[in-house]
């Protein structure tokens, strides 16, 4: 056997027995259910794990990942993680956190053809299209990067918004914040890019739908 591949098996073993010298009924309580208070939307990057970089224990974190976290309308993977953490789960936090140095946004400031994921990415260039003013007039390659970063998590926000799903529950009274994050992978601290919202009132009136 892989001694890497054999190694997570052993990782695995101290874990458990690290929580349950901690707490005999750890792993019991897990097993009652899930009520965790926030869904995660982040990106894939194996650099940053959701429960770590915020000191979450399991149970505390729905996650769903993807490359460079978007929030796309036709995905039925996210709206579906997003309709069980809004409908049955009962969240009360949505985050969306992008990281600088992401690999899917820098691809997105390219005409670089990667492959199958350019179909991703071109979501991703939808974005820099609708900041290309402002991002062009930076000069500097690295600044840019990280402000396409934090207008992309902006817009993934916004996008949250629009969901059905999202505007239903706010329509039924639910406590429910959306929330827009930048996470440092060179520090690892976590920038609060200040978009929240927390009804529909901040959206175009277009995108307000009528239940």
């Amino acid at each position: 056997m892989d001694k890497f591949y054999k190694q997570l098996i052993d990782n695995n073993r101290e874990w458990v027995q690290s929580k349950l010298d901690m707490d005999p009924e750890f792993f019991n309580n897990l097993a009652k259910g899930q009520q965790p208070p926030v869904l995660w939307i982040g990106c894939a990057d194996s650099r940053v794990p959701a429960n770590e970089i915020i000191g979450a224990e399991p149970g505390e974190v729905f996650v769903h990942r993807n490359i460079a976290n978007m929030v796309v309308h036709s995905d039925m993977n996210m709206l579906s993680v997003l309709d069980y953490a809004v409908n049955a789960l009962k969240v009360k936090h949505v985050i969306v956190c992008g990281h600088y140095g992401c690999g899917g946004i820098q691809a997105a400031m390219t005409n670089k053809s990667i492959g199958l994921i350019d179909n991703w990415i071109r979501h991703i260039k939808d974005v820099y299209r609708l900041h290309k003013d402002t991002l062009d007039k930076i000069e500097d390659e690295q600044e840019k990067w990280d402000r396409f970063v934090e207008l992309n998590v902006t817009e993934q926000v916004f996008d949250l918004a629009k969901t059905s799903i999202v505007q239903n529950a706010w329509r039924n009274n639910q406590d429910l914040q959306l929330h827009g994050w930048a996470y440092g992978v060179g520090d690892g601290l976590i920038k609060d890019l200040e978009v929240n919202i927390s009804n529909d009132s901040q959206l175009d009136s277009v995108y307000q739908l009528n239940f």
